[in-house]
């Protein structure tokens, strides 16, 4: 005899599944996978920009240029960018691409293995510049009582030179497998003889550096301090650089499409356009906090000054190494790593017996480092060799920090930087909104922020 499938058959009362059909159903907002908390759009203060640029003026500094060189690998060959080495003080306004080609083919790899001595104190040396394009090096040199001390870390990226007497002032010690490339003396000079354009730009440069300036290459201000009778007082004035940055607002858009039958006839007890554009800001909001982290242009972590590049020293973030990158500037009040990189900082720490502290922030609890809150963003990347970076702030424009930038009084604005413009209704009933989130981000000077790089998060 065939068995039915009826559910319905043998019931003595209604079922659930026919019940349904005239209940209410409770019903969730869509939801969506991707969204972070967006700490670092929390927490900057913003500056409402007019005109769509923010110029940010500085004393003069002698220090010109401050970016780093880039590299490509073909094999196991490795040569420096051309263009980037304009990033480099002593090429600094140097743009005649011959000239930076003919200076990139100068360069000599060198690969080292690990410790293997770049260079040593005192040495007298025939190098101009030597350029860490892959590995680690230690810094080193001599206490005060001729005991050993580490001076620091060289990464991808860096530039060792002699002192002004052609001596290296310290060891240069590799502690991983690495490669640099170096630029010697007698070629420098073979090119500059030859090119008029490179022996200006050198003699500029040792023209700039011989110029009176403070700690941090700005030109200096006469004061006299302590003096006792009538001593004559040096006169003296700020100079401004003639052409400081200015940053433009960026922008991430998108066409939000809503049929009209949609909206017209499926809009309860949920708005159908309402929905759609909350998820669609929420997008817009993850696309731009990404670029205010890794734009190449105006992002935090590609423009970090050299000075304010640290390298971790033995791989995983260690309290030693975010103390070094806590001191580095004034007033550091903010920390931002990927979530694996905070928890490798957690085993480092309990690996020593220490406990991070928390706090409340925004009516959140968050992990700290001696009181700075680390907060998690998973827009700082990881690189496929499990290395990533962990980024230190000093926020607000009363303390020369960083700043996000958007405009004021945007028409039909939505939220702050963001509007909402109706584009119209086509001839397949669709109706079009354009949303638009206006943004960027500056650093009022150059300790503003600072990055501790090659952070090893897979171990």
């Amino acid at each position: 005899m065939e068995q039915s499938n009826d559910p319905q058959e043998g019931r003595t009362s209604l079922g659930t599944a026919a019940a349904r059909n005239l209940a209410t159903v409770t019903k969730s907002r869509p939801q969506m996978q991707g969204i972070t908390p967006r700490w670092l759009l929390e927490t900057l203060p913003w500056v409402d920009v007019s005109g769509g640029v923010f110029r940010v003026n500085r004393r003069r500094t002698h220090a010109t240029a401050g970016g780093r060189p880039r590299f490509t690998t073909v094999g196991a060959s490795v040569r420096v960018v051309p263009g980037t080495l304009a990033q480099l003080p002593p090429f600094a306004d140097l743009s005649d691409h011959d000239v930076l080609e003919r200076l990139a083919g100068r360069f000599v790899q060198r690969d080292l293995a690990p410790g293997d001595v770049l260079a040593g104190a005192g040495q007298s040396s025939t190098v101009a510049l030597c350029l860490v394009a892959h590995g680690k090096l230690d810094k080193r040199g001599l206490g005060k009582y001729g005991d050993p001390v580490t001076l620091g870390a060289l990464g991808e990226g860096d530039v060792l030179a002699p002192g002004a007497d052609d001596r290296w002032e310290f060891t240069a010690e590799a502690t991983t497998a690495g490669t640099v490339l170096t630029l010697e003396r007698d070629d420098l000079e073979q090119l500059a003889e030859q090119y008029p354009a490179l022996a200006g730009q050198l003699e500029h440069w040792l023209a700039e550096r011989a110029r009176p300036q403070d700690a941090h290459g700005q030109a200096a201000i006469a004061v006299s301090a302590g003096h006792r009778g009538e001593p004559r007082l040096p006169g003296t004035f700020v100079d401004y650089q003639l052409h400081p940055a200015e940053i433009e607002l960026s922008v991430a858009q998108t066409i939000l499409r809503v049929h009209t039958r949609v909206s017209d006839l499926f809009n309860g007890p949920l708005s159908q356009l309402g929905e759609q554009l909350r998820l669609t800001v929420e997008s817009l909001r993850e696309a731009q906090e990404h670029a205010m982290l890794n734009d190449p242009e105006f992002g935090l972590l590609p423009n970090v000054h050299p000075k304010q590049r640290l390298q971790a020293r033995r791989g995983p973030p260690t309290p030693d190494d975010m103390d070094a990158l806590l001191t580095r500037r004034r007033k550091t009040r903010l920390l931002f790593a990927h979530p694996r990189a905070i928890a490798a900082f957690g085993r480092e720490c309990s690996t020593r017996g220490l406990v991070p502290q928390t706090r409340e922030l925004d009516g959140r609890t968050v992990s700290t480092w001696r009181g700075v809150p680390l907060l998690p963003s998973d827009k700082i990347p990881v690189g496929p060799d499990g290395t990533t970076s962990i980024l230190a702030i000093r926020p607000g424009l009363e303390d020369q920090g960083v700043v996000g930038l958007r405009p004021s009084g945007l028409p039909h604005e939505h939220e702050p930087g963001l509007n909402v413009r109706f584009m119209g209704i086509d001839d397949r009933a669709i109706t079009s909104y354009l949303v638009s989130a206006y943004y960027s981000v500056a650093a009022l000077i150059p300790d503003a922020f600072g990055v501790l790089e090659n952070v090893q998060v897979s171990r």
